[in-house]
């Protein structure tokens, strides 16, 4: 099956799909802040497509990133879903009580039309999830089932492109395993319905299938196995993830640098995190934990540099845990312990707890994905976008590369690549251009 869609160039009338799969709390956050962003209703706090600015190498500010490179504006966005409660989302935004009611009940109107597409789900991936409204039959016949869905969401909003950003859960701890190793592997494995391939690797082969790149917001093993990257290798698309970064791993990833910098040893890390909505139920099962802490435990070792500083962070002990506690909803608390070695051998400690709110810090980086990932495919990038490391736990590398967790070398490189790309806009007459 080839492309569905050719690319277009943007424009005030081009329409994107924004299709998910997952309906829950950051589903339809995301969507709901679109939404009252459009209206006027709140700001667009925490997106760096809408509030940032393009920096210059020195890292002074040139012009406002949406003046800069040609991204969808947000009239154009239609966004698509798949879960496997039927609720619409007006329905699902209410029961994650992550918004206020009253500010949900202001936009009824628009949440109550989208309704979730029945979803791929096979809960031997997430055990603690279950409903009604889910695909039978083979995994093949499920992947094709997905890639109608695409081809008639496209269609009857008149989308002229379209990319997908993973918003369900968890799923169960997996390896590499054959069915995952090459394209025609995994196509055979769909045949056979193998067991080892997980819904989220569907939903990526569906919309590669169909020209849509792909963003995968949770650890999930995807879009980095082999036959997903010979697909979008194939298939000329960007692919970026894996796990919004939001709060704890946020957090660690900007305090570490600074520790790093100091040189100031770190004997110890140890990370605990209390939540209550269908996230932290998912994650109260070990399967799924599991993946989740594996990303989670990623980020401290390519920061901190054992093998040139070994006195300061070979012994390193880094430790996580998560817990299910259902009073405390979408509100998560995460608390960090951190022990340190200063100097002559003096320790030190520091303390967190970072109260946030986890679908609120991941909602704006749906809009953000959507949009980049979109801009880097109007621009011809292929494969895992390295640059967009920035939003990610464990970010997705080229084959053998090795994964940049500091903050401020994200930044550098996401910067670094906007400017590229402000440049080749500029010289289409895309955009006016800035002065840097």
């Amino acid at each position: 099956m080839g492309d569905i869609f050719r690319l277009q160039s943007h424009g005030e009338n081009q329409r994107l799909a924004v299709l998910m799969p997952g309906q829950g709390a950051v589903a339809t956050t995301a969507i709901a802040g679109v939404e009252a962003i459009k209206r006027k209703l709140a700001p667009p706090i925490g997106s760096l497509t809408q509030l940032g600015h393009l920096l210059d190498e020195a890292g002074r500010p040139i012009a406002p990133l949406r003046e800069s490179v040609p991204l969808s504006p947000l009239s154009g966005l239609c966004f698509g879903t798949w879960d496997p409660i039927p609720d619409n989302a007006y329905q699902a935004a209410l029961k994650a009580k992550v918004l206020e009611a009253d500010q949900v009940e202001e936009l009824k109107e628009e949440l109550s039309a989208i309704r979730p597409m029945p979803a791929a789900f096979d809960q031997q991936w997430v055990k603690r999830l279950n409903g009604p409204n889910v695909k039978k039959g083979s995994k093949r016949a499920i992947a094709e089932e997905l890639c109608a869905d695409i081809r008639g969401f496209m269609e009857k909003n008149r989308c002229q492109r379209g990319v997908m950003v993973w918003t369900g859960s968890t799923e169960a701890y997996c390896e590499l395993s054959p069915a995952h190793k090459s394209l025609r592997a995994f196509e055979t494995g769909l045949d056979r319905s193998d067991p080892d391939i997980a819904p989220s690797m569907i939903y990526a082969w569906a919309a590669m299938q169909c020209g849509l790149p792909y963003a995968n917001g949770a650890p999930n093993l995807t879009t980095e196995i082999p036959a997903l990257r010979e697909l979008a290798e194939r298939k000329g698309l960007p692919t970026c993830g894996k796990d919004f970064k939001t709060g704890q791993t946020l957090m660690k990833t900007t305090l570490a640098p600074m520790l790093a910098a100091r040189l100031l040893g770190v004997d110890g890390w140890f990370s605990t995190n209390i939540l209550g909505n269908r996230d932290g139920e998912v994650l109260d099962d070990q399967a799924s934990y599991k993946t989740k802490e594996t990303s989670k435990l990623s980020v401290l070792s390519s920061i901190f540099d054992a093998g040139r500083y070994p006195e300061l962070y070979s012994a390193t002990e880094h430790k996580v845990s998560i817990h299910y506690y259902k009073l405390r909803g979408d509100n998560k608390e995460a608390w960090d312990a951190i022990d340190l070695t200063g100097w002559l051998g003096y320790p030190m400690q520091i303390k967190i707890n970072f109260q946030c709110r986890d679908s609120i810090l991941a909602a704006p980086l749906v809009l953000d994905m959507a949009l980049l990932l979109d801009l880097a495919h109007t621009e011809g990038a292929v494969g895992p976008q390295e640059w967009m490391s920035f939003f990610f736990k464990s970010p997705l590398t080229i084959k053998d590369g090795t994964a940049v967790h500091d903050l401020f070398k994200q930044q550098t490189e996401l910067y670094a690549r906007l400017r590229q790309y402000a440049k080749s806009a500029a010289a289409k007459g895309l955009v006016a251009g800035a002065k840097s």
